[in-house]
């Protein structure tokens, strides 16, 4: 039977919590820190193509479905109170009964799978906006995204360290840094690549060259939302539309 922090440690409220995780945030960075926290606006931990690509490929790895739950309710109640991103490593602070720092040791894509995909995707790609943006062709969605061979780590990629008391391998606190990487990926998603040891204009390097994956991005069809859904075989909530700002009559 696995004991948790919880169990010997009252439970702290949310609104508690988040009050905690903002006089964390203000320490760090009295202290010199960044304190870049994962703030989220709403119930959607993601709203891009990259974040959730993230996050779906998370939830599609069975090691770590019975701990993703509550590292969802931690991220969006404000409980990471700091996230870097660097080459190969992801380091965290979460706030729960207590102050807990989280390390992710990530590995690099391998050569010859990141020649696969550079390869594959000759000529689907004609710049690097449109790359992070994600306004791609389908078939070079699909290829990036492809579970084990794609840009997205698995489980036996990913080595997780957290300094509460909960001995599993994954506790709710290195889940809740996980979508929170997921969140931050909407804003910098160039740093999926930063983490994974691959240049992203290697993928725009040979757009020029005569045979394209599909129909390559002019004209092609983009990944829309019901398009990424079939890919991972989940359900996705729709991005609301901006509103069209009305013009004034003088």
């Amino acid at each position: 039977m696995a004991f948790y922090e919880d169990d010997w440690k009252p439970y702290v409220p949310v609104a508690e919590r988040r009050r905690q995780a903002m006089r964390e945030v203000a320490k760090l960075r009295s202290k010199g820190g960044k304190g870049s926290p994962v703030v989220i606006q709403g119930r959607e931990i993601a709203g891009t193509f990259w974040g959730k690509s993230w996050c779906q490929n998370l939830e599609r790895y069975s090691d770590y479905a019975n701990r993703l739950p509550r590292g969802r309710s931690y991220v969006r109640n404000g409980s990471v109170v700091d996230l870097e991103i660097a080459a190969g490593q992801i380091r965290a602070l979460v706030s729960g009964s207590s102050l807990y720092r989280i390390t992710l040791k990530v590995a690099p894509v391998g050569q010859a799978c990141w020649k696969s995909i550079c390869k594959d995707c000759a000529g689907g790609i004609d710049s690097l906006v449109e790359l992070l943006q994600g306004r791609l062709s389908k078939p070079v969605m699909e290829r990036i995204c492809r579970q084990g061979q794609g840009l997205f780590p698995s489980p036996a990629e990913i080595k997780l360290s957290c300094s509460c008391p909960d001995w599993a391998e994954m506790c709710k606190h290195v889940a809740a840094v996980l979508y929170g990487v997921g969140a931050r990926l909407d804003r910098e998603p160039e740093l999926l690549f930063l983490l994974r040891g691959v240049d992203q204009n290697e993928l725009i390097a040979k757009a020029g060259q005569s045979i394209p994956m599909g129909t390559g991005a002019k004209g092609a069809k983009v990944l829309e939302g019901e398009d990424l859904a079939e890919l991972f075989g989940l359900d996705m909530a729709e991005i609301p539309e901006p509103k069209k700002k009305s013009r004034k009559r003088k």
